[in-house]
């Protein structure tokens, strides 16, 4: 697993985020600066108070009270400015995060088909949730916090400068000595912080699937199975974070400490041999131990923020990642406006493959006119799907030609072509909200009148009128409280609402049991009519009146015909009919 992260281009990226907020930044950095400037001003005035009047042993009132009210207005507007900076950093994080977090959702529901399909459900969730809640981190503790450091870093030394000059010369070397440390940090955390988040993400991934997947898991008596799975990689993940506390406990507090402990000795040592040739002020002593404290106090506040600072460039590396994921146009749109107004659709020789070396679809050719079905038939892995799937432009087809109403597919534009393609899949998706949000789809310019007729036309107006609330009922997550019958009658109701040329039918009573199918079938005779209708069959009986079903193999069309020419030509069609109508003759 590649864990290289271009640390630099992410902190780019990250800066370029805050790029809208420069008139609240440039107010932040005001209030920085005068808070650093009041916090470093203390030692220096209370210097001054030793020297110039506790070693002389003069005391006048007018002098220190003034020099009292100056210390106490220094440290009052430290702390109220230290206050607003901080508060105006943090509000300018959670403002980057909630775009940054509506950035990746946008891009998230732009992205192709293909990108789900081979990506966890549960990685996308550990991105948009926990990745962006580290980056927030980044902005609120880390970002702030360094900066605030540097700020007093530079600070420090220009009042060091102020005390003494040669000492604060060589104070300076401390400067590499830090940027080692957390050199050698920052190279071996990085790599650790990586596999953790990884890991974190194959345990969400494993958890969504496992919820989505509990009645399977516990039909098969997959428990153990599993739970050896999760508990390997959550062991997996401890010793990650094993690994990163070690190095933590090393190089964050306790060499920062013994540094600070070694520079004090030196200081003392430095002043005391000092005295003997000539005078020391007690008052530049202190003042420079002052200061040197502080410089190690920002030094050790980084060091205390660099895990944090890791998990975030990873986070982001991570989150970026899925920004810059380009999923290619599935066909390449052209310059037109073109219209779908009959739904006569034409194929020609249509090729298509998945990863771009084994073909999935072989030289598909048929046309369908309007208020004609065709049926796609074949064993599972044959190419119906993917038929659908080119045709709704969720993937790219390699050569041949797709017309609509004798325009190439690649003239409509999406919006158009969603306008008028009307797709019922085998698992119908419903939404939180209630049964009417779920057949109009949220969308306002559908009156409750169509919602009413749609439900009626597909009959499911008969189990939702007995509900509590009728259209106004809650629908539960992924609408858990109805059932299979039920969601997809729901389903068909959305389609009609829509009113669509074309429709597709991917395999879309197969999930129905047969008393509601018998129903259903009524519904889907009425749909059909005036409509160019693509049908995907599990059930042979259900497209007996297609006018055109096209045997699937492999990728190839072998047999096309209605369903009386089919049975004539004894062929794969008629042995799968016989085995589900039950009249298999074993030779």
């Amino acid at each position: 697993m590649n864990h290289d992260i271009n640390e630099k281009a992410v902190l780019k990226r990250l800066l370029d985020f805050v790029k809208p907020f420069k008139k609240q930044v440039s107010i932040a950095f005001i209030l920085l600066f005068i808070t650093t400037a009041a916090k470093l001003g203390g030692p220096y005035l209370v210097k001054i108070f030793i020297d110039e009047y506790v070693a002389p042993g003069t005391y006048p009132v007018k002098e220190v009270a003034l020099l009292f009210t100056a210390y106490l207005l220094l440290h009052t507007t430290g702390i109220i400015v230290d206050y607003l900076q901080a508060f105006e950093f943090q509000k300018i994080a959670l403002q980057v995060i909630q775009r940054l977090r509506i950035d990746v959702f946008r891009h998230v529901m732009h992205l192709r088909l293909a990108y789900f399909d081979r990506t966890p459900a549960g990685v996308l969730v550990s991105r948009i949730t926990n990745d962006t809640e580290a980056i927030k981190e980044l902005y609120i503790g880390v970002l702030s916090t360094f900066v605030q450091s540097g700020v007093q870093l530079i600070g420090t030394y220009i009042f060091l400068y102020l005390l003494e000059p040669r000492l604060a010369t060589i104070a300076l070397l401390l400067l590499p000595l830090f940027y080692f440390i957390i050199w050698i940090y920052r190279k071996y955390s990085t790599k650790y912080y990586a596999e953790v988040r990884d890991l974190l993400s194959k345990i969400n991934a494993q958890l969504n699937e496992s919820i989505n997947g509990m009645a399977i898991i516990q039909q098969f008596r997959q428990e153990k199975r599993l739970m050896a799975e999760f508990e390997e990689t959550n062991v997996a993940h401890q010793n990650g974070r094993y690994k990163n506390l070690k190095l933590d406990s090393w190089l964050l507090r306790p060499i920062i400490e013994l540094l600070l402990a070694i520079s004090i000795a030196t200081l003392v040592t430095y002043f005391g041999v000092l005295s003997f040739s000539q005078t020391v002020q007690v008052g530049v002593v202190y003042a420079f131990i002052s200061y040197m404290e502080r410089i190690f106090q920002p030094v050790q506040q980084i060091m205390q923020q660099l895990s944090e600072f890791q998990q975030a460039v990873v986070s982001a590396d991570r989150v970026f990642k899925v920004l810059d994921t380009d999923e290619p146009e599935p066909t390449k749109q052209l310059e037109g406006d073109a219209r779908v107004s009959e739904g006569h659709i034409v194929f020609e020789d249509v090729r298509f493959s998945y990863d771009g070396e084994k073909d999935v679809l072989k030289g598909i050719s048929f046309e369908a006119k309007k208020g004609q079905t065709i049926a796609l038939v074949g064993h599972t892995g044959s190419g119906k799907s993917s038929i659908i799937n080119i045709l709704m432009r969720f993937y790219a087809y390699q050569s041949g030609r797709i017309l609509i109403d004798g325009q190439p597919l690649e003239q409509l534009s999406e919006e158009e072509l969603r306008k008028h393609v009307g797709l019922v899949l085998q698992d119908s998706f419903l939404f939180t909200g209630t049964v009417a949000d779920n057949i109009r789809l949220f969308d306002s310019s559908i009156s409750f009148d169509r919602v009413e007729a749609a439900a009626q036309f597909v009959q499911a107006d008969g189990f939702i009128n007995q509900l509590d609330q009728q259209y106004d009922s809650p629908v539960a997550e992924r609408g858990a409280t109805f059932s299979a019958g039920e969601r997809q009658l729901i389903s068909f109701a959305r389609t009609m609402a829509r009113d669509p040329k074309i429709l597709i039918l991917d395999e879309a009573t197969s999930s129905i049991d047969t008393e509601t199918e018998e129903k259903v079938q009524v519904a889907l005779e009425r749909m059909r009519e005036g409509r160019t209708t693509i049908a995907i069959a599990h059930r042979l009986s259900t497209i007996q009146d297609a006018d055109l079903i096209l045997v699937l193999h492999q990728g190839e069309v072998i047999e096309q015909g209605n369903h009386q020419e089919l049975i004539a030509q004894d062929g794969l069609y008629k042995k799968m009919y016989q085995l589900q109508s039950g009249h298999v003759t074993v030779s």
